[in-house]
């Protein structure tokens, strides 16, 4: 059965999400790669790569953006606290924690979103399901 047009995403916002999803994890993957330091880099940025491809592929453009937010926040912060050396080190660990907090408030909405549809379908019996 073919999908709707709102359920179908178009080549170009396809890209895109997997343009975003390699922008952001590539940048996670190499700020693990500095702290971790020496011959680990190339791989931690590929594996960041990789990853941020495949989550852009199957659309978590949510779950990128709390990585991209917890990033930025955790930076920042630690520029503000401990100065500029510490700023890949803050980045980094707010990228992990965007990252879990991305995936408990979409699961969250998730579950909203379901209560609500199924709190329509009990007060409309007659309406066709689709």
């Amino acid at each position: 059965m073919a999908k709707s047009g709102t359920e179908q995403a178009s080549p170009l916002k396809k890209g895109m999400d997997i343009l975003f999803g390699v922008a952001v994890m590539g940048t996670v993957g190499t700020l693990i790669g500095v702290i971790m330091g020496g011959g680990i880099m190339p791989l931690a940025s590929g594996t960041g790569l990789l990853l941020g491809g495949v989550i852009g592929f199957m659309g978590g453009r949510r779950f990128l953006a709390s990585i991209l937010v917890g990033t930025l926040l955790g930076g920042a912060l630690a520029w503000f606290i401990g100065g500029t050396e510490r700023i890949s080190v803050g980045a980094g660990a707010g990228a992990a924690m965007g990252g879990f907090l991305g995936v408990q408030i979409s699961m969250l909405l998730d579950m909203r979103a379901a209560k609500k549809k199924a709190a329509s379908e009990q007060a409309d019996p007659v309406a066709p399901r689709i």
